[in-house]
């Protein structure tokens, strides 16, 4: 059910345009003024958030698609990942380690609270945990989905949850050893259905206060949510064609959406939550919370 607030479309801040492909992910650098996509095309580019330029050349590597990146706690080191996972330093544009040791494609990522592993997900089945100073695979779980579609440290990185397209569960792993610590089936966690979207929902983003969701979905639409009444804010934001990923800034006032029509887009959060009366779901700045399970039984 959508908001009846308004009906008038909500338009994208800035378009940037340049990738050849899919856009599959995107980044917020830490200066807020700076944005890193990837794309099916085989490039990352690097983008002003307020001019919606693109900044120099493509950074390639040669080895064809990237489905996914994610960005170092400290900014400087980006991790993507297609037939391999390769780190690239921000600063240089330049690829300082290269890992391989999946069968498939690394369709997900996801660094460690202090920046010193990085966990990748595969379409192998498994989820591999690197050291990044040594760049060795330091653990392999099979964790028995046929495709591993996302990966998630906890705060304290000693835990490591995995979703995937079989056992319709999500299942959470010790970081360290692969222990199997629990399965989080969704028929008996659920606490709430966000419903708005008509198609399969590709990519979310949540505000690192855990009060404002982001989605996007094959039905061409991002939708906002107020995770305090798992409402939607707003009407949704309208695309051209279908969705890959949603990244929210880390102050949760941009928005950017990769787009299957070689696009990314960037939306002002921040306006959509002032016009709703909702500016009190922004995360208060240098303030972070995070959940995740801290004791299992």
């Amino acid at each position: 059910r959508m908001s009846s607030s308004t009906s008038k479309m909500i338009m994208p801040c800035q378009t940037m345009r340049g990738h050849t492909s899919w856009v599959r992910g995107a980044v917020h650098l830490p200066d807020r003024q700076h944005i890193i996509t990837c794309s099916v095309d085989g490039s990352l580019r690097q983008w002003n958030l307020k001019s919606g330029k693109q900044i120099g050349k493509d950074w390639q590597d040669g080895n064809g698609v990237v489905w996914s990146i994610a960005l170092s706690p400290n900014g400087k080191i980006i991790a993507s990942g297609g037939g391999q996972v390769n780190l690239w330093d921000v600063k240089t544009r330049k690829v300082i380690a290269t890992w391989t040791g999946h069968t498939d494609i690394v369709w997900t990522l996801c660094w460690s609270g202090d920046g010193e592993r990085v966990a990748s997900g595969s379409w192998d089945g498994t989820a591999k945990v690197w050291d990044v100073s040594s760049s060795k695979n330091i653990l392999t779980i099979k964790t028995r989905h046929n495709w591993v579609m996302a990966v998630m440290y906890s705060p304290d990185s000693s835990k490591l949850a995995t979703g995937g397209d079989k056992d319709n569960a999500v299942k959470i792993w010790d970081a360290k050893t692969g222990e199997l610590l629990k399965t989080l089936d969704h028929d008996t966690t659920q606490i709430a259905i966000l419903e708005g979207h008509s198609g399969f929902v590709e990519g979310i983003s949540l505000s690192q206060n855990n009060r404002l969701l982001a989605s996007v979905s094959w039905n061409k639409t991002a939708c906002l949510w107020n995770l305090d009444t798992n409402l939607p804010i707003g009407p949704p934001l309208q695309h051209e064609q279908d969705l890959f990923s949603a990244a929210l800034s880390p102050d949760g006032k941009v928005l950017v959406t990769g787009c299957e029509n070689h696009n990314a887009y960037t939306w002002d959060v921040h306006a959509i939550l002032k016009k709703a009366g909702l500016e009190h779901l922004l995360p208060i700045p240098n303030v972070i919370f995070m959940f995740f399970p801290s004791k299992l039984p």
